[in-house]
């Protein structure tokens, strides 16, 4: 009888430093009864931010452990980092909007440091189980959140449907994988890249992998598993909402190129054509269906569905410079998003927050520093040059181009063009419309902090970033080598 070697824990540091701190703060709020909220909340930022740090410091190169379930690389380095620093700036730019809607639940922050766990956990898998648990960790908490507010229908009617359509979607995921595996006879990336390389690939295995792109895509709110995307943002508070637009989508695209070109890299001529379908039908519905909304939050979501069409399309080129794309592209689609809705939790007049388009009306009349912030962030949301959601795009474009995908690359600059209606149109009213309320002004430092940051990064000085190209070029090659 042999002793089980204990696995190195070192990769995996930050991933255990936060599932501890998870449970001491939730034995925290639980035993101390005045003042938990604040507490929590600011402890569990803390406790995000010396996890960044400790990615931040880690050994360089290429790191399993978990009897290979657990990689960490340069590419899993880049992205967590991009996950928690969305996690940190929404849970502290929600923190006034729980406080004045009587939500100062301990809770809160702890599903939010639970969901950044599972997230971090998903971005460093390297086996279809890995995957689905920290997909499911991530999952369960953004369930709970979507019906945070358990005294507002539209708050518990979102996290029903968020909740059925995430458990069918978690169906479809396990059957691709159950698939996978009976076909295989492994679940390891390692062992499916090698079960698949050198030989026609079985129809099971085809069909799985199918199922598996198309729990994938739910995940992303990618066309036609988008249905939950519009109702779920419009009725989850606004804090949630900035959440789930921001670091769960760039986790979930993290696991989308991690689970595609990691054991699938032989495959390409298959799943490029699933990609390819689920990019220009996502890109073309969010270019069109948001058209018509009058709710800003709505038409967010339609913006998601649109800006992941476009992530896609660097998937779909299957090369080291699509990957590259897709990472600038999430890096640039998180400042834009958490800054656009920083706006939003400042949509708030004498009578409350409002939501409706129309109410900015002549805002740069009354609140010009908003108006100028909210002005950069849907013009780089429109991909207007020289903003940094221009570059975004055309790094995707670029990449597709390569590849030899022209037609989704014109596609991509049709739907663009389309979509600025709509972004172009709120500026119109932001501009040129005569003042219908007047907003309060943000009173909460770390949010003008927040709206200050993103709304730089986004502006030409995006363009002073470029020495931090190599890193970007090093994670990409990390997941394609």
């Amino acid at each position: 009888m042999t002793d089980a070697a204990l696995p190195n824990l070192v990769p995996a540091l930050p991933e255990i430093f936060m599932a501890l701190g998870a449970m001491a703060l939730l034995m925290l709020g639980v035993f101390r009864r005045k003042g938990n909220f604040q507490v929590v909340s600011w402890l569990a930022v803390v406790l995000m931010t010396v996890a960044l740090l400790i990615i931040a410091v880690e050994p360089q190169g290429r790191h399993v452990t978990f009897s290979g379930m657990f990689v960490t690389d340069e590419f899993a380095r880049f992205m967590k980092i991009l996950v928690l620093l969305g996690t940190i700036a929404t849970l502290i730019m929600s923190l006034p909007y729980l406080r004045r809607n009587e939500l100062q639940s301990f809770e809160y922050p702890v599903l939010i440091l639970l969901a950044a766990l599972g997230m971090c956990m998903m971005i460093s898998a390297n086996d279809l189980l890995a995957l689905y648990i920290g997909l499911e960790l991530q999952s369960l908490s953004l369930y709970v959140l979507a019906a945070f507010n358990r005294d507002r229908q539209r708050s518990t009617e979102a996290g029903l449907k968020y909740f059925v359509l995430g458990a069918l979607s978690s169906g479809m995921l396990l059957y691709g994988i159950s698939l996978l595996y009976g076909y295989t006879g492994g679940t390891s990336f390692p062992h499916l890249a090698a079960a698949v390389a050198g030989g026609e690939p079985g129809i099971g295995v085809i069909v799985g992998l199918a199922f598996l792109v198309a729990g994938l895509a739910f995940k992303v709110s990618a066309v036609p598993f988008h249905m939950w995307t519009p109702d779920v943002y419009e009725g989850a508070p606004t804090p949630v909402t900035a959440f789930f637009a921001a670091a769960p989508k760039v986790a979930a695209m993290a696991l989308f190129l991690r689970a595609v070109l990691g054991p699938f890299p032989e495959l390409v001529d298959q799943w490029r054509q699933l990609i390819v379908f689920l990019s220009i039908a996502s890109m073309v519905l969010g270019a069109f269906a948001a058209i018509g909304q009058t709710n800003i939050k709505r038409l967010m979501a339609y913006s998601s569905i649109g800006h992941v069409g476009y992530a896609l399309i660097g998937l779909a080129a299957g090369t080291a410079a699509g990957v590259e794309g897709v990472l600038i592209y999430m890096a640039i689609y998180l400042t834009m998003t958490v800054g656009t809705f920083v706006c939003i939790l400042a949509m708030r007049n004498k009578d409350g927050m409002t939501e409706d388009i129309e109410d900015l009306a002549g805002l740069m009349k009354t609140r010009p520093a908003l108006g100028l912030a909210l002005t950069i962030f849907m013009f780089s949301l429109a991909g207007i040059p020289p903003l940094a959601g221009f570059f975004g795009k055309l790094y995707v474009f670029l990449a597709a181009i390569d590849a030899g995908l022209y037609a989704l690359a014109v596609i991509g600059v049709v739907a663009s063009v389309v979509g600025a209606f709509y972004y172009l149109r709120i500026v119109k009213i932001m501009w040129f419309d005569e003042p219908s309320v007047e907003f309060e002004p943000i009173a909460y430092m770390p949010s003008s902090l927040v709206v200050t940051v993103t709304a730089v990064f986004n502006s030409p000085v995006f363009l002073l970033l470029a020495p931090l190209i190599p890193f970007v070029q090093g994670a990409a090659r990390s997941l394609i080598a």
